[in-house]
């Protein structure tokens, strides 16, 4: 999980020559953005209306390290800023917020800032729009692409299956999408948007991997099933799925976990 965020990396990730993703129909960056130290996206939900104000996507580990049991709701935060890409990956806009709506590391790994300005200012000065968040649960076998706005690269592969736990370190994570081999994402790519091919809706958030073989430690995470069985799968890459957060905001991105059918962790 660590290891998705840059740091210790940079270096050697830069010296195997990271390049973008060669074009795919239907495949581009609109809506990617690029966070200092991860990737994220501009999502909508599905009542979004063009005066509501935005929000970004992003993993709950590229606002900090959080405890297990640790919930960010409604928090006042130093400015964060985000490059807003278009289709072609080139930075069309800056982006600011300094109001974390909801992270959280227990149960999932997300994280959503509300911008300073709306869908329709976004869509009128840049030209750009919003990714659709998904109110549905996503199926086995679905062609997916996961789009990293820090590294500007398009990963296409499958939803190979769901994990009832994925465990790395302190943190434990729910229903977690497991990708096929080809979806071997890299430090940097830390919450970027896993989206459905066919729908191009937002079904999950990108943020781990096995790296080394090792069993449920940091950037090792294992599965376990609910007979509580353990299987390691080393280079295997996987993301935490979102659509439970469509649940949990009422009119104009206002974030309300009492609203019936929000199942997300709460402080």
């Amino acid at each position: 999980m660590a290891r998705r965020l840059v740091g210790s990396l940079l270096a050697a990730i830069a010296a195997l020559g990271v390049t973008t993703a060669p074009a795919q129909a239907a495949v581009d960056f609109t809506g990617a953005v690029k966070l200092d130290n991860c990737s994220g996206s501009l999502v909508r939900l599905p009542t979004s209306t063009a005066a509501d104000k935005a929000l970004v996507l992003t993993n709950g580990h590229c606002v900090e390290l959080m405890k297990p049991g640790q919930v960010f709701v409604n928090t006042t935060v130093k400015e964060r800023r985000f490059d807003l890409l278009g289709a072609s990956g080139s930075k069309i806009a800056n982006l600011s917020s300094t109001k974390l709506l909801y992270a959280t590391m227990t149960g999932t790994d997300a994280a959503f800032y509300q911008l300073d300005t709306t869908y329709g200012q976004i869509q009128q000065q840049y030209g750009s729009r919003a990714l659709e968040l998904s109110a549905s649960h996503p199926v086995a076998k679905t062609q997916i692409r996961v789009v990293s706005g820090y590294w500007k690269k398009i990963y296409p592969c499958q939803i190979d299956g769901f994990v009832y736990q994925l465990k790395e370190a302190d943190w434990t994570w729910r229903d977690s999408l497991r990708y096929t081999s080809s979806c071997n994402t890299i430090g940097g790519t830390s919450g970027s948007p896993i989206i459905d091919n066919v729908s191009g809706k937002v079904v999950g958030v990108n943020n781990t991997g096995n790296e080394s073989g090792r069993r449920c430690t940091m950037n090792n995470p294992c599965e376990v099933n609910a007979a509580g069985r353990v299987t390691v799968r080393k280079g295997t890459n996987y993301g935490q799925q979102t659509f439970d957060f469509v649940s949990c905001f009422g009119p104009g991105t206002t974030l309300d976990l009492s609203l019936p059918g929000c199942k997300v962790a709460k402080p």
